[in-house]
């Protein structure tokens, strides 16, 4: 199941300013278990992309901006988050 979320990060290059997908080049990514996930936040508070959004019973990751940095796995108290390998179709 893919979520989709509308959010655009905008940064300047020279004079014109570009919508950038920082998720294009990671190389592994979260993947949350919703029936470990306490809905906490603290997923949220270390995301650098602010890609961890709020579901009704747990957080998922907008993969277009996500840098699979591995902060929200490591900092998760409930284990509920794991850093998958990045698979290219």
């Amino acid at each position: 199941m893919s979520i989709k979320f509308k959010v655009d990060y905008i940064t300047p290059i020279g004079k014109d300013l570009y919508v950038v997908n920082t998720g294009d080049w990671r190389y592994q990514r979260p993947v949350t278990n919703r029936d470990k996930c306490r809905k906490c936040g603290a997923c949220w508070l270390v995301c650098p992309t602010n890609s961890r959004h709020a579901l009704a019973t747990h957080y998922e990751t907008n993969l277009d901006f996500c840098k699979g940095c591995g902060l929200c796995a490591t900092e998760c108290p409930a284990r509920a988050i794991r850093m998958a390998e990045e698979t290219r179709e």
